[in-house]
Formats: C-alpha cells, sequence, structure tokens
C-alpha cells in the first residue's frame, strides 16, 4: 500500500506539472483527492491493514496528500499570475487616444412646445387631464353632439377599431369624461396624441397632437373666452400679438369662432408665412353646446362653459419655421440639435 501510495503521489505530480487551465487543475483535484479519488479510495483500505501498518501508512498518505495540495496550490499561483500579465497586455489601455464623448439627446421641439404651452394654463389655474387613446365611438363622437348621422363624421377621417371602438380623433373625449365624473367648476387642459386617416404630406400626418381645453362653471360667458385665449397667445408669442375671433361652426360649441393671432414672424406687415395677410389662424373655440352639458349630466340652465382646441405641430411648425410636418417624426438628430 506504501508503493501505492508513492506511485500515485509521482503520478499526480507529474500531471499537475502540465496543467495550463484553472479548470484542469480543478480536474486532477477531483480525481486524486476527491471523495472518490483515487488517494482516497486506499485511505479507505486502511481497515484491513495491521495496527502496526496503520501508523506507517496513514503518515506515508498525510505526506503524499500534503505534496499533491501544495503543488496544485503553488500551480494554481502560477497560472493566475500568468492569466493576470496575459490580460494586462491585451487589456491596455492607451491614454494618449481621444476618448468617446457621450451623445448628449435635445428636447424635441414638440416637447419643447407642449411644456411652454402646459406651464401657461397651469399658471392661469388649469389642470391637466388625460384619458384614453383608444376611444369609444359614444366619446369620440355622440356625446359631443355629433351622431352616427351628423355631417361632422365625413369630415373626420377615422380610424375604426370596430363599429364601436375608434382611434381618437381630438383630445375632446377627455372633456366629456371629465364633466361625467367631475361636478363643475371644470378648469382643464388635455394635450395628447391623435389619430386621422390623412395621407403623409408636408402639412398631414395620421399622427399628430392636439392640446383642448374646458371652462365649465356658473355665469361664464364668451368675454372670459375671449379674455384667457388672449392671455395665452400674448404668453405663447409676446405681448405685442393681437387677436382677432371670426364666427365659424362646431358640432359641440355654440356659438362658435375661429381665432387668428398677428402674424409673430412680421408682426402683421405680411410674410411668407402669414402668405402676406398679416394674420395667423390659431384654434378653434366656443361657448359649450347645452346638449353636450346635458349629456354628461350637467344643467345648462344653471353652468355654461367654453371650450377650444388646436393642433399643436401646427403651434410647432408655425413658431420655428418649419415647413414639412415629416421632420417633427423622423428623429434626424441633424433636425432635433437646431432647437
Amino acid at each position: 500500500m506504501k508503493e501505492k501510495l508513492l506511485e500515485i503521489s509521482k503520478k499526480a505530480i507529474e500531471e499537475i506539472s502540465n496543467i495550463e487551465s484553472l479548470a484542469e487543475l480543478e480536474a486532477i483535484r477531483v480525481k486524486y483527492l476527491g471523495k472518490k479519488g483515487e488517494l482516497t479510495a486506499i485511505l479507505r483500505g486502511m481497515g484491513a491493514l495491521s495496527p502496526e501498518e496503520r501508523p506507517v501508512v496513514g503518515k506515508v498518505a498525510n505526506e503524499v496528500r500534503g505534496e499533491i495540495e501544495d503543488k496544485i496550490e503553488n500551480i494554481s499561483r502560477e497560472i493566475k499570475e500568468k492569466d493576470k500579465v496575459r490580460k494586462l497586455k491585451n487589456e491596455v489601455i492607451d491614454i494618449s487616444l481621444p476618448g468617446k464623448k457621450p451623445v448628449i439627446g435635445k428636447k424635441h421641439p414638440l416637447e419643447l412646445t407642449v411644456q411652454g404651452m402646459k406651464d401657461i394654463f397651469v399658471s392661469m389655474g388649469f389642470s391637466i387631464e388625460e384619458g384614453p387613446e383608444i376611444e369609444l365611438d359614444y366619446y369620440n363622437f355622440e356625446a359631443l353632439n355629433i351622431p352616427k348621422n351628423h355631417p361632422a363624421r365625413s369630415e373626420q377621417d377615422t380610424f375604426y377599431i370596430n363599429d364601436n371602438i375608434v382611434l381618437r380623433t381630438q383630445t375632446s373625449p377627455v372633456q366629456i369624461r371629465v364633466m361625467e365624473n367631475q361636478k363643475p367648476p371644470i378648469k382643464m387642459i388635455s394635450p395628447g396624441k391623435v389619430f386621422r386617416s390623412d395621407a403623409v404630406d408636408a402639412t398631414h400626418s395620421p399622427i399628430f397632437y392636439q392640446l383642448e381645453g374646458l371652462v365649465i362653471d356658473k355665469g361664464i360667458t364668451m368675454a372670459d373666452l375671449k379674455g384667457t385665449l388672449e392671455l395665452f397667445a400674448k404668453k405663447m408669442f409676446g405681448e405685442g400679438v393681437k387677436t382677432k375671433f371670426r364666427p365659424h361652426h362646431f358640432p359641440f360649441t355654440e356659438p362658435s369662432a375661429e381665432m387668428d393671432a398677428t402674424c409673430f414672424v412680421c408682426e402683421g406687415n405680411g410674410c411668407k408665412v402669414c402668405k402676406g395677410s398679416g394674420w395667423i389662424e390659431l384654434l378653434g373655440c366656443g361657448m359649450v353646446h347645452p346638449q353636450v352639458l346635458r349629456n354628461c349630466g350637467i344643467d345648462p340652465e344653471v353652468y355654461s362653459g367654453f371650450a377650444f382646441g388646436f393642433g399643436i405641430d401646427r403651434m410647432v411648425m408655425l413658431k420655428y419655421g418649419i415647413d414639412d410636418i415629416r421632420l417633427l417624426y423622423e428623429s434626424d438628430m441633424r433636425f432635433l440639435k437646431q432647437f
């Protein structure tokens, strides 16, 4: 048994000396020193030895185990050192090379404009409300006094999911939901994404952004509407801007109007932005139709209100002199860095 131990020691030392990786070294350790290893197997047979032989063989076994463990430890240290040297050589950093400058994004002109509008209306006491982009036909049309046979339906190219569900064509449904769930006084805006089946060109997109507002309370008049929107225009485009209101028709307001503002590029003198008129159409507005109030459970004999809405994309294009709406959705950093 002593000879077997010495033979195992010699064989193990030779194998360990030729190892080049820690994985191979671990395999050798298990082969000789593991629970089912060669050295362990011999030690289990010591019970068959005489009492005189056991101490002698036990001493040799411990020496063999110690030699193998020491050799494994030394080789492991050498392999780790070689790996370290190799990594330092292969992963060296050339500090003379110029660093990579991180690319910093820019706020999108749409986001800049929306945030500016929100700040203006919040400063006037408006709350910001949100609603679903996939909307019921009732909220998108019928509650707004646009029944299924109404001519206005044909004027809006709507994405229908089925007969009762649409992609919202305006953010007005948010106003209906707020009026259903909140008692007057109400003072809110609802900015968000809307969808219409328009062919893509320089001025049309199937996806664009709107901001609509609503005020409901006792004694609200057209004067409140004009004062609010004139203040918004001055804060948005400058104190020198002038506004005018033209009669119009919307199914959900009565009376209805469109508001124009003096061109903020030429200050009303006439230029290519305003097509020489000196005026730019900004938004549609009006007093909330009594039927819309009734649809939401609000008594039009007690309460009145006004609503307004405009396309944010158009505001952005006018404000920054952008002549193609597609530029707003192409994510071209050369374009976005200008803002």
